[in-house]
Order: C-alpha cells, then structure tokens, then sequence
C-alpha cells in the first residue's frame, strides 16, 4: 500500500504549486519524512528538497437525539507540503 494516499487541491495548496513550486499530499498518518520523500522521488521521478509534515487531530462532533448523546469522530490527517527542484513539475491531474 502506497504512503501518499491523494494530492490536496485547493486554492492555497494551487497557489503554492505555481508560485513556490511546492506540492501538498495527504499521507499515512505513521510515515515518515525519508518515507514521504521516498515515495514521492520514485512516484513522479523528481528530486525533492525539502518535506514539511502537519497532523490534524480529529473532528469530535457530538449530536444530540431521542436516544440520548450521540458522539463520533473523524479520521487523524497528515499532510505533507513536498518542496521540489526547480524546473521540475508533478503532473498531478495526468495531463501529459
């Protein structure tokens, strides 16, 4: 199973894309950055500079019904922000 689980595409991780030659993921919560940047040089053939992670605690959210309190949670996150060489590009949509 792969490390790099999507690509994050959002106006602030496409502006940094374009602006900074820098690309956001969502990873595995347990890689870590030699894993991360390992992935990724042999997923898309570029040379990484530099990695930077982020984990996001989950969402706890609490309803409440006819049954009583309700609680649930979401999923832990982590992003990676992956700087690479420049001149080299992620072709992330697949438009070769």
């Amino acid at each position: 199973m792969s490390i790099i689980i999507k690509p994050i595409i959002s106006e602030k991780a496409t502006n940094e894309t374009e602006k900074r030659n820098r690309y956001s993921f969502y990873v595995k919560p347990t890689a870590n950055k030699i894993e991360i940047k390992n992935a990724v040089e042999k997923m898309f053939n570029v040379t990484v500079n530099g990695v930077r992670t982020m984990v996001y605690a989950p969402d706890v959210k609490v309803k409440y019904t006819k049954k009583g309190l309700q609680t649930g949670k979401s999923n832990k996150m982590k992003k990676a922000i992956i700087d690479i060489q420049e001149g080299q590009t992620i072709d992330i949509f697949g438009n070769n």
